[in-house]
């Protein structure tokens, strides 16, 4: 039984909301996390709650509890300037620190004629997330 301190192990399939694949780690090295802390999405972690060994699950996560809506405030319009020739399409990832020196995960939504708008939500931020799930190891945490 999985408890709170449990280490659980886990492979997963997770596809979007028209089915479409987005990860997997079936046949390679599974997830281990710590339950009750806050170490995966809350959704999923609920979801695999009441699972035990070997079992297999489809989990759906909501928006709110995988990675939150699209905030419309994580949107910003820079000047082309300041983001690489290379990098000015709809959809390319770029890299950015954080004013705490943390390295985050940006992607290109816009390019106008002088300007780039720079999507600054988790690119999984407003989507309904499907989980194929088989918990392959459960230790009892102390």
């Amino acid at each position: 039984m999985i408890n709170n301190g449990s280490v659980v192990r886990f492979e997963y399939t997770l596809s979007d909301e028209n089915g479409q694949i987005i990860q997997s780690n079936k046949g390679k090295e599974p997830v281990s996390y710590k339950h009750g802390s806050r170490e995966i999405i809350s959704g999923l972690e609920k979801g695999i709650a009441e699972m035990q060994l070997n079992e297999e699950k489809t989990i759906q996560v909501q928006p709110e509890e995988g990675y939150g809506p699209v905030d419309p405030q994580g949107f910003t319009e820079v000047p082309k300037s300041e983001v690489p020739t290379g990098s000015q399409k709809a959809g390319t990832p770029l890299t950015a620190r954080d004013p705490q020196g943390q390295e985050m995960l940006i992607h290109v939504r816009e390019v106008k004629q002088d300007t780039v708008i720079l999507d600054f939500n988790h690119p999984l931020a407003g989507k309904t997330l499907t989980f194929d799930i088989k918990v392959v190891a459960i230790e009892q945490g102390s």
